[in-house]
């Protein structure tokens, strides 16, 4: 789907795919922590929609066929994020995505590596430019680092453009030359 034949989506229809996304990342996500960080900004958000705009958005949704509706035989009806409205809502969070900072550092470092075939080249700018966005300092051309908790991010940038298996995520505690990259982080 390129740029122009996206649905044009109002404030409360993004937030309702993002609603969806989230109850997908925490279904996803191993850590007690990221799921707490999901569950808090779910509650905070779903407070925040007006119900009549919300029910107005979810047909323009299903209309948009970004959703797709499930009955049950209870009468009940599921909304499920179909693989167009997973993309459009990873993009639009890719739009306003940051690493939060914790209040103490943990100690170890988060090192995405990848190695994208020239033939996507795309790809690999796309990654080394949202890396750089989210804080990341380059350590060599595809090696990237960064302190804080952020496998949940590089999870929906890596998901978003399709990169899996391209892509590497490590956490470790020691780099032959942390102190230049402490010194970057202000962490000295």
């Amino acid at each position: 789907m390129s740029e122009y034949d996206k649905p044009r989506l109002g404030a409360t229809s993004q937030k309702v795919i993002l609603l969806l996304l989230a109850g997908i990342s925490l279904g996803l996500s191993n850590s007690p922590r990221g799921q707490w960080r999901i569950l808090k900004s779910l509650s905070k958000e779903w407070k925040r929609i007006n119900r009549q705009e919300l029910y107005r958005s979810i047909r323009r949704l299903y209309e948009s066929k970004l959703v797709d509706c499930r009955e049950h035989r209870n009468g009940s009806i599921s909304m499920v994020l179909n693989e167009s409205g997973r993309r459009t809502a990873l993009h639009y969070k890719l739009d306003e995505m940051c690493i939060p900072k914790p209040t103490k550092w943990d100690y170890k470092w988060r090192v995405v590596l990848f190695d994208v075939p020239e033939k996507k080249k795309k790809l690999r700018e796309a990654l080394r430019e949202h890396l750089k966005q989210l804080g990341f300092i380059k350590l060599q051309k595809s090696v990237f680092v960064h302190p804080y908790e952020c496998q949940s991010e590089i999870d929906f940038i890596i998901e978003f453009y399709n990169g899996r298996r391209f892509v590497r995520f490590m956490e470790t505690v020691y780099i032959d030359n942390e102190i230049d990259i402490k010194r970057k982080f202000d962490l000295l």
